[in-house]
């Protein structure tokens, strides 16, 4: 579910059959996709049409095994998108990371994913 504003989102992925590895927990590709396209999503509808944005990298850090469903919540700031713009203004790209904790139903961090954004300002 992402938030009207595009700047909060909040992703459950259920642990099944078709997603879990073989020693029974949580398969890392899926924990990765649940997570892929929602900072891009987020800050390209807060920046806009002026702005090309791709997914540069990718990175996962597996920090407990995770089984049941596990939640990712996105935040973006108005000081990130700041940050961006300012960042952006002179029309080269720039490449920012942004990291979602995936966690348990107890809270615990199964998965961070950090992704890097690569941003450009649209030349006039």
């Amino acid at each position: 579910m992402i938030s009207k504003d595009y700047r909060s989102a909040k992703v459950s992925l259920r642990f099944g059959l078709l997603n879990r590895n073989i020693v029974g927990v949580h398969f890392g590709g899926s924990l990765f996709a649940m997570t892929d396209p929602f900072f891009m999503i987020m800050f390209s509808q807060n920046l806009g049409k002026n702005y090309v944005f791709w997914d540069q990298a990718g990175k996962i850090e597996f920090l407990k095994p995770g089984k049941g469903k596990v939640i990712a919540e996105f935040e973006i700031s108005q000081e990130q998108i700041d940050s961006l713009v300012n960042a952006a203004s002179s029309g080269e790209k720039v490449l920012k990371d942004y990291s979602v904790d995936v966690k348990d139903k107890l809270g615990d961090t199964v998965a961070r994913i950090t992704k890097t954004l690569y941003v450009r300002k649209k030349s006039a």
